[in-house]
């Protein structure tokens, strides 16, 4: 296969490769390690070619890894880097607030009565409790945040 890239879609492509990388490498399922080897290898294959197209100012060779690699001083102004962040943080509130909303539908209806529900039926049943956390950590982060042991644990 050929394909014939203006110099804006292939910087976009690598920027395309080296998101789809980070974002497998926080995959920590032990099956997980052959497909993100694959990513790896494909990412640098492609950015040594960029490095040979046009894109040399934006690419380097990693010795410890020994793989091709966008610069760190590109990758902290590349689009995808901000997108990788953004993926990141909404991913946190969002499965925090889910995971407070469930432990919080648990405890009303109780844990038998939790099991035998399907997800849509709890993502329905939680709806409240997720709009109460989303509500707050939009408006506040974690400041309200406090965990509190059982008196047995100190």
């Amino acid at each position: 296969m050929h394909l014939r890239l203006s110099d804006n879609e292939l910087a976009t492509l690598v920027e395309m490769l080296s998101l789809a990388a980070n974002v497998a490498s926080w995959n920590q399922r032990p099956a997980a390690d052959q497909g993100i080897a694959a990513y790896e290898a494909l990412e640098s294959k492609i950015l040594e070619k960029a490095a040979h197209s046009g894109l040399g100012d934006w690419i380097e060779y990693d010795d410890e890894t020994r793989r091709f690699r966008i610069r760190e001083d590109v990758e902290e102004k590349a689009f995808y880097r901000e997108c990788y962040e953004e993926f990141r943080n909404e991913s946190f509130w969002d499965e925090l607030t889910i995971r407070l909303a469930d432990r919080d539908l648990r405890r009303a209806i109780g844990g038998e009565a939790w099991e035998k529900l399907g997800e849509d039926e709890r993502r329905r049943m939680a709806a409240k409790w997720e709009k109460r956390y989303w509500d707050e950590f939009h408006k506040r982060g974690v400041d309200h945040v406090v965990v509190v042991s059982p008196p047995d644990e100190g």
